[in-house]
This record gives C-alpha cells, sequence and structure tokens, in this order.
C-alpha cells in the first residue's frame, strides 16, 4: 500500500472504532435502563404507577449523553463533509508555510 491509501485505512480504522464506540454506549445503556425498570416495577405497591418522574432520571440524562455521542460520531460528516479534516490540515499547512517564509 502507499502512503495514501494507508492514510485513508487508518481514518477508516478510526471512525471505525469510534462508531463501535457509540453502538457498545447505546447497547449498554438499553441493558442498564432495561434492568432499571425491572427492577423498579418489582418494588412497587400493589396499585403504585410506575410511571413517576422519579423512575425516568437515569434514563433521560443518560439518554442525553448518548445523543451527544451519537452527535459527535455520526454529525461531522453530514456538516462539514466527508473529507473537511484532510482539507482543513492542507490549508493549515499551507499557511503554516507561507508564515515561515515572511
Amino acid at each position: 500500500m502507499n502512503t495514501q491509501d494507508e492514510i485513508k485505512y487508518q481514518e477508516a480504522q478510526k471512525r471505525v472504532k469510534k462508531i463501535k464506540g457509540f453502538y457498545t454506549h447505546a447497547a449498554i445503556y438499553l441493558l442498564v435502563n432495561i434492568m432499571i425498570v425491572i427492577i423498579n416495577i418489582q418494588n412497587l405497591e400493589p396499585g403504585e404507577s410506575y410511571f413517576k418522574l422519579e423512575n425516568f432520571f437515569t434514563a433521560f440524562f443518560w439518554g442525553l449523553g448518548l445523543l451527544t455521542h451519537a452527535l459527535s460520531v455520526f454529525l461531522p460528516n453530514i456538516i462539514l463533509g466527508s473529507n473537511w479534516e484532510e482539507k482543513k490540515i492542507k490549508e493549515l499547512m499551507e499557511k503554516d508555510k507561507q508564515n515561515k517564509w515572511e
């Protein structure tokens, strides 16, 4: 492989690692919140409703964290484009090269 292919491969590898991290986070979120629901239902008094605000704090706030994680993984490519990083690196290198010669 030439260096350009190696760079592309390493970028793809980093991207896959980020996506895998998000999916792991989402799976743990689901499992833990299902366990919390089961525990809360088992501890209900007869005739008591499960749908109370305090039963949803963990799911809500952790869900916000999960949403933030999802946006950090998937949104940069949607807004900035898939090759934004490469263009920005080249731009900064050119700017640095110009500043050295002044």
